[in-house]
């Protein structure tokens, strides 16, 4: 399977919590991590989606913010990490994150909130993403 998708966060399901028509799917990723998954409850059927079955989850680079410092955030997602690396563009800038344990995720916000964030390679960031933004897939 390819995607366009740069951030492809492979791991186990820990936990499918089943509502009226949507499912948060928690998956344990390869570093110890976890992220939280909101999808129907008939994409958890079409997958197989089940307790301990390997799964992958996907999102866009535009859908992962930056945070710094201490903060709260409704999002069920937020995942500590050092940049790795940042890409410049006139508008838009990719900031690369090292998550530990090999795990990588890759964001794009616009340049003046790098900016404004003062970020640099190194420093200690967090990603934030909604547990609606990430898609789940299976082999």
């Amino acid at each position: 399977m390819k995607i366009s998708s740069q951030n492809q966060l492979k791991g186990v399901i820990v936990a499918i919590t089943e509502g009226m028509v949507n499912s948060e799917v928690d998956i344990e990723l390869d570093n110890g991590m976890f992220i939280a998954a909101v999808i129907t409850n008939s994409a958890v059927e079409s997958l197989g989606l089940e307790r301990d079955a390997a799964a992958f989850a996907f999102m866009k680079a535009s859908n992962v913010m930056i945070g710094i410092g201490d903060f709260q955030v409704s999002a069920r997602n937020v995942l500590p990490g050092k940049i790795s690396a940042i890409k410049d563009g006139i508008v838009n800038s990719q900031v690369e994150l090292d998550l530990g344990g090999g795990v990588k995720l890759t964001s794009v916000i616009t340049k003046s909130s790098v900016d404004h964030l003062e970020l640099a390679v190194g420093k200690e960031v967090s990603a934030i993403i909604k547990a609606s933004s990430v898609v789940l897939g299976v082999e």
